[in-house]
């Protein structure tokens, strides 16, 4: 039987009272459980477990899958994805790369476009964005802590679509970006795009897919750990889109 460590914040319990956290662990827990071909257990813990080695029993760095959910882990990690963990963290050094040597635009921005990167190459999942009014492009710098809402599927025209998917692909080609689902939350003005920064997990504007793509975000990350294929990204219609279409036919 596999073991799965989901890491959160060190300042985030797992009997934490917020449910934007409570929600996306939640999440990834039921991806986990559906994937019937694995029996395994799941246990939550702060990251302050990694660094005290107090993990160690639940077993051997082989024995286990870890599933970070946060940023904020240690620096000697018994896992890989530490290169990608730490290039993410470092906000303001990954848009410097980006724009002297991508030539990108950066900036703040309030949108999320979901990436799964499967062994087989990346699928660009439907943008995402907020049901949540802010003020300006600035939100707050944890996102997993927020009383933010986010909803998907967010439309873009292709002058825009396109761009930001190469500038997605060039981001995570830069990183040498391993299996995962990434959220590249960017800035969307008048046909332009800038970059802002990438999570290497699903978190918690992942949480607009669940119920409306299939698969949804957590159970494509669950795949990508487990290096199982995802074919393709849906959105699920809706039985107002159903019903127009059946009308329309």
């Amino acid at each position: 039987m596999s073991k799965v460590l989901i890491v959160v914040d060190s300042a985030v319990e797992a009997t934490t009272t917020s449910l934007t956290t409570m929600a996306t662990v939640s999440a990834i827990k039921s991806a986990i459980t559906a994937d019937i071909n694995l029996t395994t257990t799941v246990e939550i813990i702060t990251a302050d477990y990694l660094e005290k080695d107090s993990w160690l029993q639940f077993g051997q760095p082989d024995e286990l899958i870890f599933c970070p959910l946060t940023l904020n882990l240690p620096d000697n990690l018994p896992f890989s994805s530490t290169g990608i963990i730490s290039a993410c963290l470092d906000v303001l050094g990954l848009r410097e790369q980006l724009a002297q040597k991508l030539d990108i635009p950066v900036g703040d921005g309030c949108f999320w476009l979901p990436v799964v990167l499967t062994a087989k190459g990346p699928l660009y999942g439907e943008a995402i964005g907020l049901t949540t009014t802010i003020v300006g492009d600035k939100l707050p710098e944890d996102l997993s802590l927020s009383d933010i809402s986010y909803y998907q599927p967010y439309n873009l025209s292709d002058v825009v679509r396109q761009p930001l998917y190469h500038m997605a692909h060039q981001l995570l080609q830069l990183l040498s970006a391993p299996p995962a689902t990434y959220l590249v939350q960017f800035g969307l003005g008048n046909k332009e795009i800038w970059f802002d920064r990438v999570l290497p997990f699903p978190a918690a504007p992942a949480l607009a897919s669940v119920g409306v793509q299939k698969p949804d975000l957590f159970f494509c990350h669950w795949c990508c750990l487990r290096g199982l294929p995802v074919r393709d990204l849906q959105i699920i219609p809706s039985p107002t889109s159903i019903e127009i279409g059946h009308l329309r036919g």
